[in-house]
């Protein structure tokens, strides 16, 4: 492997990963109070005997995450780490608690992306085929080096769209 190349090491699933989940919502939601309007378990980690990179994702919707000064002093005082912002994209941010174990995305309400990590979180947790395919991509995509993880992630996206398609087209909703 050369400089800056990334292996992705994947893990069988874990049943503490729903427990781990459930530690950071209950510390997230003692620090926002009401501005904690949803937290939802995504990701690997939230999907059931799946694989995963070993790292809780975490889905954390407030009225404006754009708004800052509304929860970013509460994330750090209850220990969370701020890592990204991405104004470009949905005004998207990122906290991860000191062991980098978990990543808690922010949205505001209403983001489209709400709907779309959770449609593929339900499909992964209900269909066995889609599932599959999903960890054997995973699986081919984690023997391959990567310069960074955002370069891995961007590799699942083409069966990551044909999942979620499949499951709007059977709920009868537009892809």
């Amino acid at each position: 492997m050369t400089d800056g190349e990334k292996q992705i090491r994947l893990a069988e699933y874990d049943p503490s990963w729903p427990d781990q989940f459930a530690v950071h919502a209950a510390a997230i939601i003692a620090a926002l109070g009401d501005q904690a309007q949803r937290i939802e378990h995504i990701g690997s980690t939230s999907v059931p005997g799946l694989i995963a990179k070993a790292k809780v994702d975490m889905l954390l919707v407030v009225p404006n995450s754009a708004d800052e000064p509304a929860y970013l002093p509460q994330m750090e005082a209850a220990g969370y780490e701020f890592r990204i912002r991405e104004p470009h994209w949905h005004e998207h941010r990122l906290f991860s608690p000191p062991d980098r174990k978990a990543n808690i995305h922010v949205v505001s309400r209403g983001c489209i992306e709400i709907e779309r990590w959770l449609t593929f979180r339900d499909r992964l947790r209900s269909d066995a085929g889609d599932r599959e395919l999903y960890a054997s991509t995973k699986r081919e995509l984690a023997r391959q080096r990567w310069r960074d993880t955002n370069a891995y992630a961007d590799a699942k996206s083409d069966v990551i769209e044909r999942i979620i398609a499949r499951a709007r087209s059977e709920d009868g909703i537009t892809p």
